[in-house]
């Protein structure tokens, strides 16, 4: 049998997956991502945790096709990363060094596009090779496919969905340091933020007052018939739809997969975003389908182990 790798570098974790090349997950594992000195000691690490796999399964390099690794920034064609905001690196040749420590072949991406992929392949986008994934976590990701291979650009910041501007209004910065991003508003965070000013402004009785607020909160007073909190989903919803339907009318995906944390409201959430991404879409994208992404953490190692292949 013939395998490859998939290695998903996260803040905390690094997850990793043995794959046959037919896409059966064969392992699975984790190991802590040690972020001190710079991250100096992630892909060593890596390359030690992948090594002890293959003696393991009593596998050598010549049935190995490659592996594949997600990284959490900007990634460059040629699997350089300029800079990382929770490994610790700066500039770091991640294609070069991962392949001069584990003599295999490597390809890289960013996470997102990764996760994209993944979905692609193996979960909710499985059998179409255009697809939007957007992650709704503490932030918001998202990955572009198009004709099965992921949009990165000319700076790696390809599908970089979370940022771009959907209220000029807005005075209040992203993360990013600039203002009005979709992260503000369709995040965990831009979910709770948006229940804040909304319960600040209106006097009305809710289930929400008497607790943290949170996304899952808000989705479970809507569940519950909270009024208040529907407003905030449907305010929720329509940022993240007409973004959706801007993007559409320019990669034109067969369907839009949406994960991270938030997509756990399930059904109801695809509902608020579909109704208002079919008030803006353009015609010839009308029959684009939401589905919740199904694939969970292994989204990345999927999507990186499909890097390779």
């Amino acid at each position: 049998m013939e395998y490859c790798f998939g290695v998903d570098i996260g803040g905390t974790t690094v997850k990793m997956g043995l794959f046959g090349t037919d896409g059966s997950l064969q392992d699975k594992w984790e190991i802590v991502t040690r972020k001190e000195n710079g991250g100096e000691a992630v892909l060593p690490d890596v390359a030690e945790s992948l090594k002890k796999k293959m003696e393991e399964k009593a596998i050598n390099s010549d049935q190995v096709a490659g592996i594949g690794i997600g990284v959490p920034a900007p990634v460059e064609e040629d699997g350089v990363v300029q800079n990382t905001a929770n490994i610790g690196w700066g500039y770091k040749e991640v294609r070069r060094e991962m392949e001069e420590l584990t003599g295999m072949k490597v390809a890289v991406g960013n996470d997102a596009n990764v996760a994209a992929l993944g979905e692609m392949w193996l979960g909710a986008g499985k059998g179409h090779t255009n697809l939007i994934m957007v992650t709704l976590g503490t932030g918001v990701g998202g990955g572009i496919i198009v004709n099965g291979k992921p949009i990165v650009g000319a700076h790696g910041a390809g599908g970089e969905i979370g940022h771009i501007c959907v209220n000029y209004e807005e005075t209040d910065c992203c993360g990013c340091g600039k203002k009005g991003c979709l992260e503000q508003y369709a995040s965990a965070t831009g979910i709770s933020r948006l229940a804040k000013q909304r319960l600040a402004k209106d006097e009305r009785s809710s289930v929400l007052r008497k607790q943290n607020i949170n996304a899952k909160a808000v989705f479970d007073a809507l569940k519950a018939g909270d009024e208040l909190a529907e407003e905030i989903v449907e305010e929720f919803g329509r940022y993240l739809g007409y973004a959706m339907a801007n993007l559409a009318v320019i990669a034109d995906p067969a369907v839009i997969v949406i994960g991270g944390g938030v997509s756990k409201a399930g059904e109801i959430l695809l509902q608020y975003v579909e109704k208002n991404f079919k008030e803006k879409v353009f015609f010839a994208n009308k029959d684009t389908q939401f589905v919740l992404a199904t694939l969970g953490n292994d989204a990345g190692i999927c999507g990186a182990a499909k890097l390779i292949l």
